[in-house]
């Protein structure tokens, strides 16, 4: 087994989702919706500031790919010849960077509710509303590809990301 997640990324991961639960959970009760909304802000802007100063694997500059390299990633995926990662795949890592977008976008929409310029705003209450229509369809593809990648590359990644490690690299894998 090789540490691929440190400590730092995971519990950041794990407080991410359970914060975005928590608020979408308590929708109806606005303190505790608020609350749950901060706590998801918080992790992102931490997520953030690890993704550049982090250990390897939680670096963006590792994880994110170009868009062309995510193409032929995809392309390889569908041919049922797609490269094993130890870290994030081509589409995982732009999944993490869809993700975290959304929840801030969704943090920051929620927050400004809270201010005088709009307060009460129906166009603001929309994009809030369907900033988290994506994210619930964004969590959907995100778990169907853990199930998928884990089945394909048959490795456990929710053990993975709560240990932390994962099997070292095959010779076709990419470190």
């Amino acid at each position: 087994m090789r540490r691929i997640w440190d400590r730092p990324q995971r519990l950041l991961h794990w407080a991410l989702v359970l914060a975005v639960a928590a608020a979408g959970a308590v929708a109806w009760l606005p303190r505790w919706h608020e609350g749950a909304g901060l706590v998801a802000l918080a992790a992102v802007g931490l997520r953030l500031a690890w993704g550049w100063r982090g250990g390897p694997y939680a670096r963006f500059a590792q994880f994110v790919a170009s868009p062309r390299a995510t193409w032929h990633y995809a392309r390889a995926l569908r041919r049922g010849q797609e490269r094993r990662y130890l870290g994030h795949n081509p589409l995982g890592g732009w999944m993490v960077l869809a993700l975290l977008a959304c929840v801030a976008g969704l943090s920051l929409t929620g927050w400004l509710f809270y201010t005088d310029a709009f307060w009460g705003d129906a166009a603001l209450t929309g994009l809030h509303q369907a900033l988290a229509w994506m994210l619930l369809a964004l969590v959907v593809l995100h778990l169907a590809g853990v199930v998928f990648t884990s089945l394909r590359h048959r490795e456990n990644l929710v053990r993975a990301m709560l240990s932390g490690s994962k099997r070292g690299p095959a010779e076709n894998d990419v470190v």
